[in-house]
């Protein structure tokens, strides 16, 4: 049974905030969050503190290896939404373990598929990407065998991590002074607020009584509580002398480090999926299972971006690269509608509805208006063109894990697709199915909307699979078998 794409107009309908407007039309995203979705952040944010509460009181009995006290770190300051502007928004609001790390409130992936910052009214370009898995990208490197970029953080690829060689660590910076996510403006705000958190002593222990050993002006609260980003003129509002900014950056660092300490941990990065447990004589995959692993690896060609892995490498399903697999332009996201000044006067998008995601060609061409960890290596600037609107092959360890059946997921950069059925179903189809119609019915099952950039598109790998429903069927079935949290029950 071909399980269809949920409708936009049924999609955007709890957050368009205009009565009897067309809500497939990008111009009528709407940045007014629904009593639904206001419920379910309620929800995760109480989560969140009942987690940040449990670790917390680990700092009663320390761990005594550094390691685990790194990683220890990492978890308080993901969970601390202390660190953001407005002081409401933790790293984890969009990477909660219940979903494997990625957005866990499904009524914003069921309609707006991005999330708002701590100013609830902005919101992100692209959902939220998974961050369990994400310490083991390579730092971003030109592989001229291939011919072709690998490696880095953020689906641009834009956390690098040539600066501390380690892409995750580098993607940790990257949400603290996002105007659009946490919303600070200036990462010695980052530090500062740290500072004040029942933590600090652990910091000082592991990384040295340095870290927080800053002269901060009498301001530093005024400046801090104001959303980035700051004023033309003044890009540092924390005013610093020169040496005790140089120890806030080493600090904002040594925090992303203990980030990624944490998200490299095995409480995040488990390799404890049934496939896990089937490559090790623990459990048997079932008939479909199975047959969706061999179509996987083969007719479906899944494995030539997707790969689990040869010999001595761990199964991540990525090859780390980037691919536009011509996904269409998602309506609902409201990043759309923030090409006007917000009531601060920050325009997100500049480009209003016309935007199109030029993904890795675009952070090399230009780098990242919202966001950039990284610095853009001038070197690979002549490969921007033929990046264009290409997006990082995400891991598809826990693609399908959720609190419960009824959760909605979404999926791919702009979280177009809400389930798995019918990203199969666009890879299988994209090229035999015909153009949608304006408010086609069959949208996501008989027909298909334009890609939003068709620069650079993949047609090696997708777009006329030959695959049958029931194919289609026992490939979603083999994916969620990379859920983690499996426990065997028995023998295979």
């Amino acid at each position: 049974m071909k399980v269809p794409l949920l409708p936009l107009s049924i999609a955007a309908a709890a957050f368009v905030g205009t009565q009897g407007a067309d809500p497939a039309s990008a111009q009528d995203a709407s940045t007014t969050l629904s009593p639904q979705a206001l419920q379910e952040i309620a929800q995760v944010e109480a989560e969140i503190d009942r987690i940040e509460g449990q670790t917390l009181e680990r700092l009663l009995k320390l761990p005594d290896n550094q390691v685990q006290q790194v990683e220890l770190l990492g978890k308080l300051i993901l969970y601390d939404k202390q660190l953001s502007v407005y002081r409401n928004e933790a790293c984890t609001f969009c990477h909660m373990p219940e979903t494997g790390f990625t957005g866990p409130v499904s009524e914003l992936n069921r309609t707006t598929a991005a999330y708002p910052g701590s100013l609830r009214t902005r919101f992100s370009d692209r959902k939220p990407q998974t961050h369990a898995y994400a310490p083991l990208s390579p730092v971003l490197h030109y592989n001229r065998g291939q011919g072709d970029l690998v490696g880095g953080n953020f689906w641009d690829m834009r956390a690098t991590g040539r600066r501390l060689g380690n892409p995750a660590a580098e993607q940790a910076e990257g949400p603290p002074t996002n105007p659009v996510e946490m919303g600070l403006p200036d990462i010695a705000c980052f530090v500062y607020r740290a500072s004040q958190r029942p933590y600090r002593a652990l910091f000082e222990s592991v990384w040295g009584q340095q870290a927080f050993a800053i002269a901060w002006p009498t301001d530093v609260e005024e400046v801090c509580n104001r959303p980035g980003p700051p004023v033309s003129g003044d890009p540092l509002p924390v005013h610093l002398a020169q040496v005790d900014r140089g120890r806030a950056g080493s600090t904002f660092d040594q925090m992303a480090q203990s980030i990624a300490g944490y998200e490299a941990a095995a409480e995040v990065t488990a390799f404890s999926s049934k496939y896990d447990a089937v490559l090790a004589g623990k459990a048997k995959f079932t008939p479909q299972e199975q047959t969706g692993y061999d179509l996987f690896r083969g007719k479906a060609q899944c494995n030539s971006c997707h790969r689990d892995g040869g010999p001595g490498e761990d199964p991540l399903f990525t090859d780390f690269t980037a691919s536009n697999i011509g996904t269409p332009a998602n309506p609902r996201l409201p990043y759309y509608a923030e090409g006007k000044p917000d009531a601060r006067g920050y325009v997100a998008n500049p480009a209003g509805y016309s935007f199109v995601d030029g993904g890795v060609g675009a952070f090399l061409a230009k780098g990242h208006m919202l966001s950039q960890p990284s610095a853009v290596d001038a070197r690979w600037a002549p490969l921007a063109s033929a990046n264009q609107a290409r997006i990082q092959v995400p891991t598809l360890r826990n693609v399908d894990k959720r609190p419960n059946p009824d959760f909605v997921k979404a999926y791919t950069h702009n979280g177009y697709f809400t389930n798995l059925k019918a990203i199969v179903h666009f890879y299988n189809t994209r090229d035999v199915l015909p153009r949608c119609q304006p408010h086609d019915p069959g949208e996501g099952t008989t027909c298909w909307p334009a890609p939003e950039s068709t620069d650079n598109m993949n047609k090696n790998h997708v777009g006329k699979l030959g695959l049958s429903d029931a194919e289609e069927d026992a490939i979603v079935s083999f994916m969620q078998t990379l859920t983690d949290g499996f426990t065997p029950t028995d023998r295979p």
